[in-house]
């Protein structure tokens, strides 16, 4: 199992920073790797990803989920096996640490060594820089899911 731990700052308060985390169905235009996602209910989603230009499919269920807190999912089948958290931290009035934690299992050979050289981790960190651009640029989040989800 891989773990990959990446934070960047945003300069949006730490609510629309985590409604706009709860738009699942928008992580295509900010996550490099996300070609399609749907929100099932309030906990499930499928997922279309393409890594390494091997398109793979996945259900993930939403474990944890508290406003402006942390979201927590975990695959549930397909083809990739993974957990992770994001967590939301208000640094200031109009600014929020956005932390995300993606444990993985590499699958062949290919993802074995992209890890051990640090591929995921940089993934990760440019998908992070493109919330950070998508947010800041609108400014406001594009929709809001507010409730729990207790693990």
């Amino acid at each position: 199992m891989v773990q990959i731990i990446e934070t960047i700052d945003v300069d949006v308060p730490v609510g629309v920073a985590y409604n706009q985390w709860t738009q699942f169905e928008s992580f295509p235009e900010f996550l490099d790797e996300v070609v399609a996602l749907t929100q099932i209910d309030d906990t499930h989603t499928r997922w279309k990803v393409n890594v390494g230009g091997t398109e793979r499919e996945f259900d993930a269920e939403i474990t944890e989920q508290h406003p402006d807190e942390r979201v927590a999912w975990v695959s549930t089948g397909g083809e990739t096996h993974h957990a992770g958290a994001v967590t939301f931290h208000k640094l200031t009035d109009s600014s929020t640490r956005v932390t995300v934690q993606l444990d993985w299992e590499p699958e062949g050979l290919l993802e074995k060594v992209g890890s051990l050289i640090g591929v995921g981790s940089h993934a990760v960190k440019k998908d992070l820089d493109n919330f950070k651009k998508f947010i800041e640029s609108r400014g406001r989040e594009t929709g809001a899911w507010r409730r729990d989800v207790d693990a």
